[in-house]
């Protein structure tokens, strides 16, 4: 990463594009030079790369870029897609979009908790992915980029399984609590309970392993968030469950240096934390499941795109990614084929399954001058199709755009800055 601080005055590295000689790399050398606040602009055009040392409370990163694209040049973006690992609500999506996006040399980041990846859109000058994945680790958490193998529904699988566990043995300790407490209502009075189960020691026994390992997630999750001086709802939940852990703990150290009287047990609370952590794991697997239907339904939608179309061009018919077609093309769709794109049609009726996007099982009827939708499946006729929408234009992909882009609510109290 090539930004340093020297003094008031800050150094940074701007890749550069469009530049095809010397003089090109002069002229912004002096644009740049000419704003106020840069101290010193070198350009070198061997390696397209301008190195800018300028007073950030005068003039901004971005400044300087709008400045080079009105001289009729620009400046080199990359966008990174990332699969993070190790966030559990909203609000650790939050923290890392809020983090990232404050790096220098990253101009945008978009984190989707429900997919569980980031895309970042960065200057490759002055920061580098391995920069943004180390930020993410210092943070608590994990970044692969997707270029890497990762197993992402393995992934998912063994978390659920994980979760699956932890929630078993969670309430099958916490059980035994819950019972115990349930009897001390007048209205429950006449549940018949075991007397061990009001044993302080036996408490203890049961809610200890809940703690401290069921939580233990919460402690970790809480101390990155300290650590980090923010607060999160891992602060809460272990803040929570471990004053009323310890000052039941507290009782029964004090009940058993009093005699240990059998008959006159404490008030304990160690079903507050031990109920308390079950719930909140029960909640985080629905959560988990819902990520899952989440991709399963983005994948099937992916599933659903043509991979080729037959395009009718000079007069000769040509078998084409989907990629390349492009708006004006006329597109022949045979029965049983997909209509690759969203178009009108320019000739032939036909009776069109629609269903992949209104949910009506009834094909509709299609006459020219009509509007088909790509994805959807042409039945029994031969139809001639004119491309109005292309890429990322057409109805599947905005929908597909959307469903990614779809987060959990963000509440204010997800995020509590210290």
């Amino acid at each position: 990463m090539s930004a340093d601080t020297t003094m008031e005055h800050k150094k940074t590295s701007l890749q550069l594009t469009g530049m095809t000689c010397a003089a090109c790399a002069n002229r912004i050398e002096k644009g740049l030079n000419k704003m106020e606040g840069v101290q010193e602009a070198n350009v070198n055009f061997a390696l397209e790369k301008a190195s800018v040392t300028f007073d950030p409370k005068v003039v901004t990163v971005a400044q300087m870029e709008e400045r080079i694209e009105k001289l009729g040049y620009g400046t080199a973006k990359e966008t990174a897609d990332l699969q993070l690992i190790g966030m559990y609500c909203a609000a650790c999506a939050t923290k890392i979009e809020k983090v990232v996006s404050r790096m220098p040399g990253v101009d945008k980041a978009n984190i989707n908790f429900a997919m569980e990846t980031a895309r970042v859109e960065y200057n490759p000058a002055e920061v580098s992915i391995a920069d943004i994945q180390q930020r993410v680790e210092k943070l608590g958490y994990q970044a692969v980029s997707k270029r890497e193998t990762l197993d992402q529904e393995g992934h998912r699988k063994e978390v659920i399984t994980k979760q699956k566990r932890k929630l078993l043995i969670s309430a099958v300790l916490s059980l035994p609590l819950l019972w115990a407490m349930v009897t001390h209502f007048s209205f429950t009075s006449w549940i018949w309970m075991p007397e061990l189960f009001m044993n302080p020691w036996f408490q203890l026994a049961l809610a200890t392993p809940v703690q401290f390992y069921i939580g233990k997630q919460f402690y970790v999750g809480a101390y990155k968030a300290l650590r980090n001086k923010s607060a999160n709802m891992d602060v809460l939940i272990a803040l929570g469950t471990s004053a009323a852990y310890f000052y039941s703990l507290y009782l029964t150290i004090d009940w058993a240096m009093a005699g240990a009287s059998a008959h006159h047990g404490p008030d304990m609370y160690y079903e507050t934390s031990a109920v308390l952590i079950t719930l909140v794991i029960l909640g985080k697997l629905f959560e988990s499941l819902a990520k899952g239907r989440t991709s399963e339904a983005i994948k099937t939608l992916m599933g659903l795109q043509a991979k080729t179309a037959l395009v009718i061009r000079d007069g000769q018919e040509q078998s084409i990614p989907v990629e390349q077609v492009v708006v004006g093309d006329l597109v022949l769709v045979k029965p049983g084929e997909k209509v690759p794109v969203d178009g009108k049609v320019n000739e032939g009726t036909s009776a069109v399954d629609e269903s992949m996007l209104t949910g009506e099982s009834i094909p509709v009827s299609k006459n020219p001058g009509d509007t088909v939708i790509g994805a959807t499946v042409n039945k029994n006729g031969r139809l001639i199709v004119e491309a109005t929408k292309v890429g990322r234009e057409t109805a599947l992909a905005r929908s597909l755009k959307w469903l990614k882009k779809r987060k959990a609510p963000k509440r204010r109290s997800s995020v509590l800055p210290m």
